[in-house]
């Protein structure tokens, strides 16, 4: 969701927004730590608590809350803003509903840098046959082996908000002819390109690389399927943005017949995956157990700094996530 100013009725609506933010209750989520806790404080200018439901404040009491889930007991009217401390929101929407006049904010800090240098990192890796040379030093074997350039080779993207597009300009930074997929056709400020899907996918059987950075809704649980991953033709699978959108049964079966060349899957539909569970066991596919964007306190605050000073100056934060949409 890009940054709208707001005007006439709108923005007197989100004035007065923020004049009740500006009375409201800060609370956090008793998991985050002192150094977000303090950081809230010198943005807001007031005292903030960690949440308690035991001593939950009264219910005339306007609510701001920090945290990576919504307590129940603050699902009501009282409810004026909600910072997730999360990029994905879909565990915050999965109940379909979302408080009615209750702002939903997200935490990007640099996720976006840090995924990108997670997939470029993991495609040059494949590109110089680094897993090749480890196997080899491991039985202290010395045997040249063939690399190839990544450069001139196609990437597609599949998501254009700011993760997507940062992992699109990482990879073309290195000459990888790179593809946003979004659902608008557009050109981006560093002169990127986004295509549709109908686009991208039928330039599935050419791409080297196919990269998912998908937000969960309805709209995309399992969009990776058997359509997609049988129209490959020896492409690299790397999915960052959430496991559901990846129909596990077609990956194993594409890895099987060859169209895709390879996974690395960050993220699962279930996590922790159980040391029994099948996905250890897909054919040339690596795990790496959530860890490619780790959302560091200062992001929190950082974020949640840029939506205050939105807020305060009666424009929608650039952070904000649209209920129905799901991002």
């Amino acid at each position: 969701m890009g940054r709208q100013s707001m005007t006439g009725g709108a923005r007197g609506q989100m004035v007065r927004h923020f004049g009740e933010l500006e009375r409201a209750v800060v609370l956090i989520d008793p998991a985050l730590p002192d150094s977000v806790r303090e950081g809230l404080e010198k943005i807001t200018g007031r005292t903030v608590a960690r949440y308690d439901a035991s001593s939950a404040p009264d219910p005339g009491q306007s609510v701001i809350h920090v945290g990576p889930v919504l307590p129940e007991s603050l699902r009501g009217g009282r409810l004026r803003w909600f910072h997730s401390t999360n990029a994905g929101v879909d565990a915050l929407l999965a109940s379909g509903t979302w408080p009615e006049g209750a702002l939903l904010t997200r935490t990007v800090g640099r996720m976006g840098e840090r995924i990108a240098q997670y997939v470029l990192a993991w495609i040059l890796a494949e590109c110089q046959t680094v897993p090749s040379f480890l196997e080899q030093q491991r039985r202290a074997e010395w045997r040249r082996v063939p690399s190839e350039l990544a450069a001139g080779q196609l990437a597609l993207v599949y998501g254009a908000g700011r993760i997507g597009e940062r992992v699109a300009a990482y990879l073309r930074g290195c000459g990888i002819r790179t593809l946003n997929v979004a659902r608008t056709a557009r050109t981006l400020p560093d002169g990127g390109e986004v295509v549709t899907a109908e686009t991208a996918d039928a330039q599935l059987g050419r791409a080297r690389w196919v990269v998912s950075t998908l937000p969960l809704t309805a709209g995309t649980e399992n969009y990776f399927g058997a359509r997609r991953f049988t129209a490959l033709r020896g492409a690299t699978f790397l999915s960052t943005g959430r496991g559901a959108a990846v129909d596990l049964a077609a990956l194993a079966a594409a890895l099987d017949e060859g169209t895709v060349r390879a996974a690395v899957l960050d993220v699962l539909r279930e996590e922790p995956a159980a040391p029994d569970d099948v996905v250890w066991r897909l054919p040339r596919t690596v795990i790496t157990s959530h860890s490619a964007g780790i959302t560091a306190p200062d992001d929190v605050c950082t974020d949640f700094a840029a939506c205050w000073d939105e807020l305060r100056a009666g424009r929608t934060p650039a952070l904000a996530v649209d209920p129905g949409r799901g991002y």
